[in-house]
């Protein structure tokens, strides 16, 4: 297992997932949508993604070597900056940018 493999194979699920579930914002929403219902309380873009990322860790305490939920976690953190960046209206930068302009930074965890 390396940092190459594991991000090219969640590169490659979260390609095969976005042709069956919708971008990343529009997924995460609609997750939010009805995580807020289920748990009577607004759920954002964000909190999906880091809980997704926690039941990913959760899993991994069972079975630290799982390789799958290594991948995924790799998949989720990518998927949720471009979900949020695209929920805030902002733009990320490109692989092979680096941006010096400040970014709009939102929090989504004062209740936490």
């Amino acid at each position: 297992m390396n940092r190459e493999d594991i991000l090219a194979e969640a590169l490659n699920c979260v390609e095969d997932r976005g042709e069956n579930y919708g971008t990343p914002s529009q997924n995460f929403k609609r997750i939010a949508s009805l995580w807020s219902v289920v748990l009577a309380k607004e759920v954002s873009v964000a909190e999906v993604g880091a809980m997704m990322v926690c039941l990913k860790l959760a899993r991994l305490a069972e079975t630290p070597d799982h390789r799958d939920s290594w991948v995924d976690i790799a998949g989720y953190a990518a998927v949720t900056a471009e979900a949020i960046a695209c929920t805030a209206g902002t733009q990320l930068p490109l692989s092979d940018q680096q941006s010096t302009e400040p970014t709009k930074q939102v929090s989504h965890y004062e209740d936490l």
